[in-house]
């Protein structure tokens, strides 16, 4: 059951309260309020899980609320921020999500208006009340979805955080709960995020997410903090696919699809920012884009990226797409020509690899020279043995040659020197 706290702020009623008068005077002609009209508003609360109800009721009469038509002015800020959020209602509650703040402060008005006109005829004081929630001790909480089916949260701990808590999460999605799959954790090993895979989401159905906050010492229930995204708001999508780049008649003309999502994949859901190198960012939110563009005098890239922007209101842009280049009028695409050269290097590796199974290259390479056998080393040795008996042979048989041609040659000069003396021609 809803748990009721009746706020101190309740203004107090005198005899005297039948003679206040709003502060707006009478307009258009028409006569003053009734005195007695219970201008001030009794405000209280019922919490109710990450919800507050901030009810209110005043003293106004069945003859005034029937002769008027009767608004509320509510305007009410969360502790530690600067933004005032204001409505007029016509009922006499506002459920207020608490998500992560720690309380508010809120004021009431009343309001009677002309049922002719509707014009206001008087408004009261501001009636105002504080809300005090358990503490906080959580800060940054952000959560994305990305490759369609992953799913991370983050936080941060507050300093003032006791040093005993551990922090739990968990989610509930199309009327299941889903507890985290694996947890983010700081040096002091404090969970301080959850990452999740396969996770697949309706994009119509709210993501209620769940923080729990506990003491492992005192073994308590803990605090629980809660928050609610449309999963389409927080998509991070993938970058824009199948981007082209050609240049015709001095223009550039780029195309591209969107890629998956979760949601909505019609292209008026889509906005899309071109970046061409040099150029400023132009939002497109066709899936194609034309601009005159001269011979580059260097090398150009093109890059795409996108959010979506019309069907639902996403802040989270995608990573930029891979570039493209442009240079002397040719597109050209470096991730499908590193691909098709890998897969060529890939290709003739793999040819030269079965050639040389085939025909066993390899072995022939490295087959290693055999050592000379023990006969091998014997013979060689008797054929060196015969060759140096050769060599001394050979020098012997040069060396009586050599002396026989000597002895020859001196026998034939003696023989011509006696000749000579017997011939008689010495003396002369």
């Amino acid at each position: 059951m809803a748990r009721i706290t009746v706020a101190p702020v309740i203004l107090m009623v005198t005899f005297f309260q039948h003679k206040i008068l709003f502060s707006t005077s009478l307009e258009s002609g028409q006569p003053d309020v009734v005195d007695g009209l219970g201008a001030h508003n009794v405000l209280w609360i019922t919490k109710h899980g990450s919800r507050v109800i901030l009810s209110w009721n005043n003293n106004l009469t069945k003859e005034e609320t029937k002769k008027y038509t009767v608004k509320y002015i509510l305007s009410y800020k969360f502790f530690n921020t600067t933004h005032e959020k204001k409505e007029r209602l016509r009922e006499k509650k506002k459920v207020i999500p608490l998500e992560l703040h720690s309380g508010f402060n809120a004021k009431v008005k009343t309001q009677l208006f002309a049922k002719e006109t509707e014009d206001v005829i008087k408004e009261s004081d501001w009636t105002e009340f504080t809300y005090k929630a358990p503490p906080v001790y959580i800060q940054n909480f952000s959560c994305i979805i990305y490759n369609i089916s992953f799913f991370n949260c983050t936080w941060l701990i507050k300093a003032e955080a006791p040093e005993d808590i551990q922090i739990f999460f968990s989610y509930r999605h199309v009327g299941k709960d889903f507890e985290c799959q694996q947890y983010i954790k700081n040096a002091r090993k404090k969970n301080i995020g959850c990452h999740m895979k396969e996770i697949y989401f309706q994009p119509s159905r709210k993501i209620n997410l769940n923080i729990t906050i506990r003491h492992l010492r005192h073994n308590s229930g803990g605090l629980s903090y809660y928050k609610a995204f449309t999963p389409q708001t927080i998509e991070k999508l993938n970058p824009p696919i199948n981007v082209s780049v050609s240049l015709e008649n001095g223009s550039i003309k780029i195309h591209w699809k969107p890629p998956p999502t979760i949601g909505s994949a019609s292209s008026k859901c889509f906005l899309y920012q071109v970046k061409i190198t040099d150029r400023k960012i132009v939002d497109v939110t066709a899936e194609k884009y034309e601009s005159p563009f001269h011979k580059p005098a260097k090398k150009c890239a093109v890059q795409v990226r996108v959010k979506k922007e019309v069907c639902i209101r996403n802040k989270i842009w995608s990573e930029w797409s891979e570039p493209v280049f442009i240079h002397n009028e040719k597109t050209v695409d470096v991730m499908l020509l590193n691909l098709t050269l890998f897969c060529l290097l890939i290709f003739l590796g793999g040819l030269m690899m079965y050639a040389c199974r085939r025909y066993r290259c390899l072995e022939v390479i490295t087959m290693p020279v055999p050592h000379p056998s023990d006969n091998i080393k014997t013979w060689l040795a008797a054929d060196e043995t015969c060759q140096q008996k050769q060599m001394s042979m050979q020098v012997e048989m040069h060396s009586e040659v050599t002396m026989a041609i000597l002895e020859e040659n001196r026998d034939k000069s003696i023989q011509e020197q006696k000749f000579l003396k017997e011939s008689g021609f010495e003396d002369r």
